[in-house]
């Protein structure tokens, strides 16, 4: 993918404490980016009121994540976590994400992440709120995969 096939993104700066020995962001790190992303993303949809959740008893899990390393990123770096949702189906969503320099087009990371909407006192996946998949159709159109 491109820059140009996300329309959400959040800025962030690389902290000493994300580097490991040999200087670079460390793996783990590129998922809490991504985590961060997706949180900010859907708060755009009020989808992440803790009360709201709690009145429901519905809450997603996320059931798969992967990074794809590119290029390192260093301390102090200025990068944007681009994400957007790539598929959505009856009870599961997939984010899809690239990481960029500030200012740069080609990612030096990508990443995927799948939740599944769950019903917690049962433990099994119940369908999302046809209100914010609409929403989330109306903001990704074409780009987006339903099923």
């Amino acid at each position: 993918m491109s820059r140009s096939d996300f329309s959400f993104f959040v800025p962030l700066r690389t902290r000493y404490s994300e580097v490991d020995a040999q200087g670079v962001v460390y793996t783990s790190h590129y998922l809490t980016y991504y985590d961060i992303a997706i949180t900010e993303y859907m708060r755009r949809f009020g989808h992440l009121s803790d009360l709201e959740k709690v009145k429901s008893g519905v809450d997603v899990h996320t059931v798969k994540a992967t990074v794809e390393w590119k290029a390192p990123i260093l301390v102090d770096e200025e990068v944007d976590v681009c994400i957007r949702v790539s598929r959505i189906g009856r009870s599961s969503m997939t984010f899809t994400g690239e990481i960029h320099r500030k200012g740069e087009d080609r990612a030096v990371n990508f990443g995927e992440v799948i939740w599944v909407n769950t019903d917690q006192k049962a433990r099994k996946a119940v369908p999302f709120d046809a209100d914010l998949v609409a929403r989330i159709r109306a903001t990704e159109g074409d780009k987006l995969v339903m099923g």
